[in-house]
Protein backbone atom coordinates (compact mmCIF):
# COMPACT_ATOMS: atom_id res chain seq x y z
CA UNK A 1 0.00 0.00 0.00
CA UNK A 2 2.55 2.47 0.72
CA UNK A 3 4.24 1.57 -2.66
CA UNK A 4 1.00 2.64 -4.50
CA UNK A 5 1.13 5.94 -2.26
CA UNK A 6 4.53 6.86 -3.10
CA UNK A 7 3.95 6.15 -7.03
CA UNK A 8 0.85 8.64 -6.86
CA UNK A 9 3.09 11.45 -4.63
CA UNK A 10 0.97 14.55 -4.78
CA UNK A 11 3.22 17.54 -6.49
CA UNK A 12 3.95 18.83 -2.97
CA UNK A 13 6.27 15.79 -2.47
CA UNK A 14 8.50 13.52 -4.37
CA UNK A 15 8.57 9.62 -4.21
CA UNK A 16 11.74 9.90 -2.46
CA UNK A 17 10.04 11.72 0.15
CA UNK A 18 7.20 8.83 0.16
CA UNK A 19 10.55 5.93 0.91
CA UNK A 20 12.03 7.94 3.32
CA UNK A 21 8.69 8.38 5.17
CA UNK A 22 8.38 5.17 4.92
CA UNK A 23 11.72 4.11 6.76
CA UNK A 24 10.34 6.68 9.10
CA UNK A 25 7.37 4.73 9.53
CA UNK A 26 9.92 1.20 10.39
CA UNK A 27 11.22 3.56 13.22
CA UNK A 28 7.67 4.35 14.64
CA UNK A 29 6.86 0.87 14.54
CA UNK A 30 9.87 0.16 16.75
CA UNK A 31 8.09 3.02 19.23
CA UNK A 32 5.09 0.73 18.80
CA UNK A 33 6.60 -2.66 19.74
CA UNK A 34 8.05 -1.36 22.76
CA UNK A 35 5.07 0.70 24.25
CA UNK A 36 5.81 3.92 23.16
CA UNK A 37 3.96 6.62 21.09
CA UNK A 38 4.76 5.77 17.41
CA UNK A 39 6.56 8.28 15.95
CA UNK A 40 9.94 7.55 14.05
CA UNK A 41 12.29 9.72 12.42
CA UNK A 42 15.29 10.21 9.95
CA UNK A 43 18.01 12.83 9.49
CA UNK A 44 18.87 12.54 5.88
CA UNK A 45 21.62 14.19 4.15
CA UNK A 46 21.17 16.42 0.38
CA UNK A 47 22.64 13.50 -0.64
CA UNK A 48 20.43 10.74 0.49
CA UNK A 49 22.27 9.56 3.36
CA UNK A 50 20.63 8.79 6.34
CA UNK A 51 22.52 10.66 9.24
CA UNK A 52 20.26 9.71 12.44
CA UNK A 53 17.64 7.62 13.15
CA UNK A 54 15.12 7.83 16.11
CA UNK A 55 11.82 7.21 17.79
CA UNK A 56 9.63 7.91 20.89
CA UNK A 57 11.73 7.15 23.72
CA UNK A 58 10.32 9.08 26.72
CA UNK A 59 9.08 6.63 28.46
CA UNK A 60 11.93 4.20 28.43
CA UNK A 61 14.45 6.73 28.94
CA UNK A 62 12.17 8.93 31.52
CA UNK A 63 12.75 12.01 29.15
CA UNK A 64 10.23 14.42 28.45
CA UNK A 65 12.62 15.41 25.56
CA UNK A 66 13.34 12.23 24.20
CA UNK A 67 10.70 13.02 21.24
CA UNK A 68 11.56 10.83 17.83
CA UNK A 69 12.87 14.04 16.35
CA UNK A 70 14.83 15.30 18.87
CA UNK A 71 17.13 11.57 19.08
CA UNK A 72 17.51 11.77 15.45
CA UNK A 73 18.70 15.02 15.53
CA UNK A 74 21.01 14.46 18.31
CA UNK A 75 22.55 11.28 16.43
CA UNK A 76 23.27 13.60 13.47
CA UNK A 77 24.81 16.30 14.98
CA UNK A 78 27.12 13.70 16.87
CA UNK A 79 27.96 11.68 13.32
CA UNK A 80 29.04 15.27 11.56
CA UNK A 81 30.19 16.49 14.73
CA UNK A 82 27.90 19.97 14.48
CA UNK A 83 25.49 20.98 16.07
CA UNK A 84 24.34 23.00 13.21
CA UNK A 85 22.88 21.30 10.33
CA UNK A 86 22.37 22.90 7.08
CA UNK A 87 20.98 20.84 3.80
CA UNK A 88 19.48 18.30 5.63
CA UNK A 89 16.10 17.01 6.26
CA UNK A 90 14.29 15.64 9.13
CA UNK A 91 11.47 13.35 8.21
CA UNK A 92 9.40 12.62 11.06
CA UNK A 93 5.83 10.12 11.23
CA UNK A 94 4.18 13.30 13.03
CA UNK A 95 3.59 17.21 12.75
CA UNK A 96 6.63 18.32 14.96
CA UNK A 97 5.89 19.97 18.47
CA UNK A 98 6.64 23.33 19.95
CA UNK A 99 10.02 21.94 21.12
CA UNK A 100 10.56 19.59 18.32
CA UNK A 101 10.42 22.32 15.60
CA UNK A 102 12.06 25.21 17.86
CA UNK A 103 15.32 22.18 17.66
CA UNK A 104 15.12 22.27 13.76
CA UNK A 105 15.27 25.58 13.66
CA UNK A 106 18.39 26.15 16.17
CA UNK A 107 20.22 23.30 13.91
CA UNK A 108 19.44 25.54 10.67
CA UNK A 109 17.72 22.47 9.01
CA UNK A 110 17.08 22.67 5.22
CA UNK A 111 13.61 20.91 5.62
CA UNK A 112 11.51 19.25 7.56
CA UNK A 113 9.10 16.70 6.07
CA UNK A 114 6.50 14.85 8.20
CA UNK A 115 3.45 12.55 7.69
CA UNK A 116 0.51 13.20 10.08
CA UNK A 117 -1.11 16.07 11.17
CA UNK A 118 -1.31 16.90 14.99
CA UNK A 119 -4.59 19.11 15.60
CA UNK A 120 -3.78 18.67 18.85
CA UNK A 121 0.18 19.90 19.09
CA UNK A 122 0.90 19.98 15.88
CA UNK A 123 3.45 23.28 15.51
CA UNK A 124 3.99 23.47 11.31
CA UNK A 125 0.30 24.96 11.19
CA UNK A 126 -1.95 22.16 12.93
CA UNK A 127 -2.20 24.06 15.96
CA UNK A 128 0.53 26.88 15.70
CA UNK A 129 3.19 27.86 13.00
CA UNK A 130 6.20 28.08 14.75
CA UNK A 131 8.29 27.85 11.40
CA UNK A 132 5.85 30.72 9.72
CA UNK A 133 7.38 33.37 12.77
CA UNK A 134 8.86 36.34 10.22
CA UNK A 135 11.05 37.64 13.40
CA UNK A 136 12.60 34.12 13.73
CA UNK A 137 15.99 34.43 12.44
CA UNK A 138 16.02 31.15 10.66
CA UNK A 139 13.64 29.26 8.82
CA UNK A 140 13.14 26.15 7.05
CA UNK A 141 10.75 24.63 4.12
CA UNK A 142 7.90 22.75 5.79
CA UNK A 143 6.08 19.38 3.59
CA UNK A 144 2.88 17.70 5.72
CA UNK A 145 1.06 15.08 4.53
CA UNK A 146 3.63 12.70 3.21
CA UNK A 147 1.93 9.38 3.42
CA UNK A 148 -0.19 10.68 6.59
CA UNK A 149 -2.33 7.37 6.04
CA UNK A 150 0.06 4.82 7.31
CA UNK A 151 1.39 7.25 9.88
CA UNK A 152 -2.13 8.24 11.52
CA UNK A 153 -2.98 4.56 10.96
CA UNK A 154 -0.46 3.55 13.02
CA UNK A 155 -0.99 5.74 16.05
CA UNK A 156 -5.17 5.27 16.27
CA UNK A 157 -4.22 1.77 16.40
CA UNK A 158 -1.90 1.93 19.07
CA UNK A 159 -4.45 4.65 21.16
CA UNK A 160 -6.86 2.11 20.25
CA UNK A 161 -5.50 -0.96 21.95
CA UNK A 162 -3.88 1.30 24.51
CA UNK A 163 -7.31 2.39 25.39
CA UNK A 164 -9.05 -0.57 25.25
CA UNK A 165 -6.20 -1.79 27.65
CA UNK A 166 -7.39 1.09 29.85
CA UNK A 167 -10.92 -0.14 30.04
CA UNK A 168 -9.91 -3.67 31.19
CA UNK A 169 -8.01 -3.08 34.17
Amino acid sequence: MVEAQALAAPPTWTAQDAAFMTLALEQAQAAYDIGEVPVGALVVSAQGEILGRGYNRTIIDHDPTAHAEIVALRAAAQALENYRLPGITVYVTLEPCVMCIGAMLHARLARVVFGAYDPKTGACGSVLDVGAVARLNHHTSVTGGVLAEPCGDLLRRFFRARRSKESIA
